[in-house]
Formats: structure tokens, C-alpha cells, sequence
């Protein structure tokens, strides 16, 4: 519901009385912070005084009165004098009652950096007007600079966030004495921007108040049915939570466990969204009447739970535990949903003290203010936030602005990972990026020249998987650029489209030449390490099927990054299958058992079923260009084509050797021998065998050589894969494993 408050204490000539104000909240408040917040209110007043210019949110506000509210509400969050200061200031600064350079000159550089960096949060406002109210956060070109200076903001100070959320909170308020258009823009821009801000920052103290206010402006009508609903019921609901809580406290107290129980608000915004979301009715929301126990430690939380459900019979689906499982904003509580006295459905949420304080106050929470440096540059600030969101800065790399628009729309609301850079600041990416990612998202020349990376201290791979809290340090040449491999989508290296749009780009400024040249290389090497002799493939067929005109231009577009290395495997294993040559390779399911030839793995051309069988000099797999021989008694033996063995078969009995395909159910897996050669060192074959267990491969049998003279090692196993796509994948990232030179699939051991 939303908070009304109390009127200001005044003094006998009308004026607001700011020490018995400011006596209302001192417990909240540092003694060193009362003088300075004292001299900023009454410049605060004295400024509002002297200018004639009326405020603009007209005669009903006051810039003053608002920046009182404001401090009221930061005091809630245990802010610092710094920011204190800011909000009593910010309203007649920002309404040019007030230079900013009287604030520099009183207060110091901190508090009007603070001022200055809410100014610009509020530019966003300027752009949401009634008007855009079907587009939210539309792709206007103002409207996405605005945006994206409010979010890149966070990373200077989140103090400005904070302060920005309060000035909201007020001007949702004031909103009131606003014409429809005005209030539907402020409601608009609360309910889009701020209102998620603060559930990202997990300060449900404000976030339920920006809610309920923005949608009683947005949806009156709905509101006012909702809140009515709840006024119809409320004294019924009340009677009901009190008897639920003495029977509860009782049964608690028995156990000998302490704790705090009392009835849970519902907000009108979630009971809304909750009835939309579920197409339910107001009867049905089982989260109206709703207790909260509150107790000391957290192996206690699971104690009144199972209290709880031998009480009353739990509803299964309805249960969430947020303590083992925390959101991504950082929120725990256990939630259940019990059928209770008389059949009627109610919530219990269970958490410790220090849990709900975190709930209320989110990041907040969380500072030690007195003595501790809030800006980006203090090291342990950020550590105290591994969390803290910071927004992608689009302004360098072009697109379409209205998949950029809903880009920034979903990244206020999906789940992301924060890191840190050497010197302390946050890097926010998207599950699963890389050092690759990290490194465009620094810079782009970073990207460019990233050559390797180290995670807490250690060297790790390019493809390795970023967490939050990582503090990474990206390893750089003073020349050259990207590695075409990067864009491989099956090795894992970039994750965001920004790196991958980046990459591209720097490949796409490089001249026709040296993209054919490396296009070509790429696809020449790849084809070899599979074991695929290219000299069978006409690239212009595939040309054709990328609407080019001529090979070259498949390789100049490898080359530069335009297509992608695994679409041409795809197009040439699609082309071959047509002409009966080579299979396209299928995803298949991993097994541990050895393959054994099915009548549906091989199609022989020409002829009935025969037993079939792979053969073991070569260990094909689909993809591979193969032939199969009739042997005497044992059915048809496959080959690849381009094993020795076979080429000696068919020179000697010609009439044995026949055509044949993969069939189209391919669910086995398939031996296939691998040799790697590498500096001998302590960890290879453990490196080896972890990645291989890592990838879900099977390994059937291994061997090593050691040449003491070079302390170079030669290792030759033998792995089950179900088909190329899979097998190319896995040699790439051993040849990624430290000292390993080569890597390739042999014909026989």
C-alpha cells in the first residue's frame, strides 16, 4: 500500500521547525552529519525564498519541503552525510534556485558530483511523456542517449541511484497536483525504469511504493477495485493473521524457539500482477493473507518451516526456498502456502533478522558508512557489491536502435554477472561470458589485442565462463587482432553480441586478399584435422548456396567473419549427402557403450541389408566420406575413403568395393583415434583426460611416448564421438590446453 506521511513540524510563524524535524530521524543519522544537513536545509529554504521562478512542478511543490522528504527517505536507508546533503540541495539545484558552484563551494566537490550525477539520471524524464507510453522505452534516438546515460550513471556512485530513487518516490507523490499527461509520464517512467532499478538493487523498502504508486496512476480503475477489495475484508483478514500468529506463537514457543511474527502487507501492484499472471481471481491470491516469522539464525528458518507443515497442510507447488537458492538481487526467505484454519490459503514467509534488513534495505544494507569511501574507486566498496549491476554503453557500436532498446530493457531485468577489473571497478556481462567478452566490454582495442587472461591471480583459457566476483586481467599483444576462431560458435569463445559485432568489424576493415588468404587457411585446416580430403569438393556449389558468385567469396567472408566456419561444414556436408557422398552430421545422444552397427546406421546402395560393420584401421564416424567392402562371412566392412587399406582393396578385388551412405538414424557412438603431440610437462595427461570428462566423452583406451631428449610427449587414445561437428569441437580445445602444439585424428594406431 502506499506510505502517507506526517506533516513537517513548524514553528509559530508558519516556517518548517528543522531541528525538531531532523529529532525525528537523529537515531538514524551520524552526529557529525546533523551541522552540515542543518546548513544544506536552511540554504535549501533560503534559496527557494529568494526566487521568484516558480518550481516546475507548480505552486503545490515546494523544493524545499521536497528535499526534506527526500533526506527522510535516505535516512531510511542509513545514508552517509555526503548523500544526506545531495537530496536536501538537489531540487533547488535543479530548478536553478540554486548554483551549483555555491554547493562545490560549502559543501565540497563529493557533494556536488552527487547533484550533478542525479541531474543526469533525471534527463530520462524529459523524454517519457504520454505520448511514448505504448512504447515504454521506445527506440528514439534522445530517449536511448537518456536512458543510457541514466544506467552507465551506476558506475560512478550508486549513491546517485539512491538518491534518484528517493527524488522519485517524491515526485510520484507530487504527482498528484499534475495534469493527467504529467502524471501518466512520471508514473510511466517510474514503473519502466526506477521501480525495477530498486528490485535490482533489492531495496524492497521503496520498490513496493514506486509500484503501487505508478499503477494507481497507470491503472486507476484497477486500483481502486484491488484497494477496494482489500477495504471490504480488511478487519476479516486482520482477525484471521491474529489467530494464525497466537497459534504459531504458542507452538514456537514450546519448541523453545524465539521469534517475531507479525502480518505481511500485500501491495496492490502484486496482487495485480500475480491475478494477471496466473488468470486468477482476488479470492484465489493465496498470498493476501500473509505472516512473516523473523528469527535469529538460519538453520532456525528450516526449524518453523517444518513446524509449520505440521500445523497445517502445505500446497506443494506454492513452496520456494530463496535461503539455498537466493535471487539474483541477493533476496533469502523461505515461502510457503498452507491450507489453514476454516480452508482458508495463506503465505508464511520465514527468514532471519539480518535477511529481512536485507530484504528492506538491499544494498544498503550492506555499508559501513563511517569512514568508508562510497565512490567507484574504493576498492572495498566494490567488494561489498561483487553484485552491483552496471549497464552496457552502447554509444560506440551501431545497430538497430529498437533491438537495442529491448537489449537494455532486458538487461534491468534478466540475471547477469559482475566482475572486476585489476584496479577495482565492475563489469557487468551476461551469464556465460568470457575473457573474450570482458575485454570488449573494457575496450574495444582491448578485445582486439587480448591475447590470453587471468582469473584471482591465474592463467585460465579464453573459453573459460566468467562468475560473479571474478576479478580478471586481460593479457594483451601491442599488435596484431582478433583470432577467427573467436566467432566459432561451437568453441565458446564470445558469448555478447557486442564482441562478436566487434570482431566482425575489425575483420571486415581487413583487405580482400588477406581474408581470402586466411578464409581458406581456416577452412583447409579444419577440413584436415577431420580427416576430409577437400580435393573431392566443388566450392561452388557451396558458393551457390550462399547466393556468391565464386569460391573466393565464401573464403573472403570466412576470412572477415561474415559466415560463420560451422555453417560452411554444415552446407558441405548437406551438398554431399544429396550426392550420396557424405552424410550431414546429426546431433546424437552420448552413451558409454561401444558402437555397434545397426541395419539403420548404413545405407549399402544397390543392395539388400548386409551386416555391417565399422572398420578399425580407419574408425569412421558419421560425416566421413566412406566405402564400404564385402568381406567373406562377415558382411560389409566401412571404410573411409581415403584409408590405405581400402585404396589397396579396391585395386586388388574391385568387384567387392561398393557404395554406401550413412543412414538416417544415427544414435551410436563411434571410435575414433586421436593423437596429440606436446611439451612433456607434469598435469598433460590429467589435463587431457579432465577436459575429455568434461565434454561427456568416453575414453577407451590411452598411450604415452616420452622423448627425454626434447621432454616432447606423444599421446595416442582412442574416444567414442557421435559425428564430425562433436569431434571438431573436442580437437580444438585440446590444441587450447597449455603446451600442446598439435592435435589431429589419425587413420590407425
Amino acid at each position: 500500500m502506499v506510505t502517507v506521511r506526517k506533516d513537517h513540524p513548524v514553528l509559530e510563524d508558519g516556517n518548517v521547525n528543522i531541528d525538531a524535524w531532523m529529532g525525528q530521524f537523529s537515531h538514524l543519522i551520524d552526529d557529525s552529519a546533523r551541522v552540515p544537513l542543518r546548513m544544506a536545509c536552511e540554504l535549501a529554504r533560503q534559496a527557494e525564498l529568494q526566487c521568484a521562478r516558480p518550481s516546475f512542478w507548480g505552486a503545490q511543490a515546494s523544493t524545499f519541503r521536497a528535499g526534506l522528504e527526500m533526506v527522510e527517505i535516505l535516512s531510511g536507508f542509513r545514508a552517509d552525510q555526503d548523500s544526506l546533503v545531495a537530496a536536501a540541495l538537489y531540487r533547488v539545484v535543479r530548478e536553478d534556485q540554486l548554483p551549483l558552484s555555491r554547493v562545490t563551494d560549502m559543501f565540497g566537490r563529493k557533494v556536488s558530483s552527487l547533484i550533478e550525477g542525479v541531474i543526469r539520471m533525471g534527463e530520462v524524464s524529459k523524454n517519457l511523456t504520454a505520448d511514448t507510453a505504448a512504447e515504454v522505452l521506445g527506440s528514439h534516438d534522445n530517449q536511448l542517449e537518456s536512458l543510457r546515460k541514466m544506467l552507465v550513471s551506476i558506475i560512478d556512485d550508486v549513491r546517485v541511484v539512491l538518491i534518484k530513487l528517493a527524488e522519485r518516490a517524491c515526485a510520484i507523490k507530487e504527482a498528484k497536483f499534475q495534469d493527467e499527461d504529467r502524471r501518466v509520464a512520471v508514473a510511466l517512467e517510474v514503473q519502466s525504469v526506477y521501480a525495477p532499478l530498486a528490485h535490482r538493487l533489492g531495496i524492497g523498502h521503496i520498490k513496493w511504493e514506486l509500484e503501487d504508486l505508478s499503477f494507481r496512476y497507470l491503472y486507476p480503475s484497477d486500483y481502486k477495485r484491488i484497494a477496494s477489495w482489500l477495504d471490504e475484508k480488511r478487519l476479516d483478514r486482520q482477525q484471521y493473521i491474529d489467530d494464525v500468529i497466537s497459534v504459531l506463537d504458542e507452538r514456537l514457543k514450546s519448541i523453545n524457539i524465539h521469534a517475531d511474527l507479525m502480518g505481511r502487507a500485500k501491495h496492490i501492484y502484486s496482487i495485480w500482477r500475480k491475478m494477471k499472471r496466473k488468470n486468477i481471481g482476488f479470492d484465489e491470491v493465496y498470498d493476501v493473507r500473509a505472516v512473516r516469522i523473523l528469527v535469529d539464525e538460519p538453520m532456525q528458518c528450516y526449524g518453523v518451516l517444518g513446524t509449520v507443515h505440521t500445523l497445517w497442510r502445505p500446497i506443494p507447488q506454492e513452496f520456494d526456498d530463496y535461503i539455498s537458492n537466493p535471487k539474483s538481487n541477493g533476496y533469502q526467505s523461505l515461502h510457503t502456502a498452507v491450507v489453514g484454519p476454516q480452508g482458508r490459503v495463506f503465505e508464511i514467509q520465514i527468514r532471519t533478522h539480518k535477511m529481512h534488513e536485507d530484504a528492506e534495505l538491499g544494498v544498503c544494507a550492506h555499508w559501513k558508512y563511517k569512514g568508508t569511501d562510497l565512490s567507484s574507486s574504493s576498492t572495498s566498496y566494490e567488494e561489498k557489491l561483487q553484485w552491483l549491476r552496471t549497464i552496457l554503453d552502447f554509444h560506440e557500436v551501431q545497430g538497430d536502435l529498437e533491438s537495442l532498446s529491448e537489449q537494455v530493457r532486458s538487461d534491468i531485468e534478466q540475471d547477469r554477472i559482475y566482475v572486476f577489473t585489476p584496479d577495482g571497478h565492475v563489469v557487468d556481462l551476461p551469464v556465460n561470458s568470457t575473457p573474450v567478452d570482458f575485454a570488449y566490454r573494457v575496450h574495444t582495442e582491448i578485445g582486439h589485442r587480448c591475447r590470453g587472461a587471468k582469473v584471482n591471480g591465474k592463467i585460465i583459457t579464453l573459453v573459460t565462463q566468467l562468475k560473479t566476483g571474478d576479478k580478471v586481467e586481460i593479457l594483451t599483444t601491442k599488435e596484431g587482432g582478433p583470432s577467427r576462431d573467436w566467432l566459432h560458435p561451437t568453441l565458446g569463445y564470445v558469448h555478447t553480441s557486442r564482441a562478436r559485432a566487434n570482431i566482425q568489424n575489425w575483420f571486415r576493415k581487413e583487405d580482400r586478399e588477406k581474408n581470402l588468404e586466411a578464409g581458406k587457411q581456416l577452412l583447409d585446416k579444419q577440413l584436415k584435422r577431420l580427416g576430409i580430403d577437400d580435393s573431392r569438393i566443388d566450392f561452388q556449389k557451396i558458393a551457390s548456396r550462399f547466393s556468391f558468385s565464386s569460391a573466393s567469396d565464401v573464403f573472403v567472408s570466412l576470412g572477415a567473419g561474415d559466415i560463420q566456419l560451422a555453417k560452411v561444414l554444415r552446407v558441405i556436408d548437406d551438398l554431399y549427402n544429396l550426392d550420396g557422398d557424405v552424410a550431414p552430421a546429426r546431433p546424437i545422444r552420448l552413451k558409454k557403450s561401444r558402437h555397434k552397427s545397426s541395419d539403420n546406421d548404413i545405407h549399402i546402395l544397390g543392395v539388400g541389408k548386409l551386416l555391417t560393420q565399422m572398420a578399425k584401421c580407419c574408425t569412421p564416424i558419421p560425416g566421413d566420406d566412406i566405402v564400404g567392402y564385402i568381406t567373406q562371412g562377415r558382411g560389409v566392412s566401412v571404410h573411409r575413403q581415403d584409408c590405405i587399406n581400402i585404396v589397396q582393396l579396391g585395386l586388388d578385388e574391385p568387384e567387392r568395393i561398393v557404395n554406401v551412405n550413412w543412414g538416417e538414424e544415427l544414435d551410436n557412438q563411434y571410435p575414433v583415434n586421436i593423437q596429440v603431440e606436446a611439451y612433456d610437462r607434469t598435469g598433460l595427461l590429467n589435463d587431457i583426460t579432465s577436459l575429455l570428462a568434461n565434454e561427456k566423452v568416453n575414453l577407451l583406451s590411452m598411450n604415452t611416448l616420452s622423448a627425454k631428449e626434447n621432454h616432447m610427449a606423444t599421446i595416442r587414445f582412442t574416444i567414442e564421438v557421435g559425428e564430425l561437428g562433436i569431434l571438431s569441437k573436442l580437437l580444438h580445445r585440446i590444441n587450447q590446453l597449455p603446451n600442446v602444439s598439435n592435435v589431429f585424428r589419425e587413420k590407425d594406431f
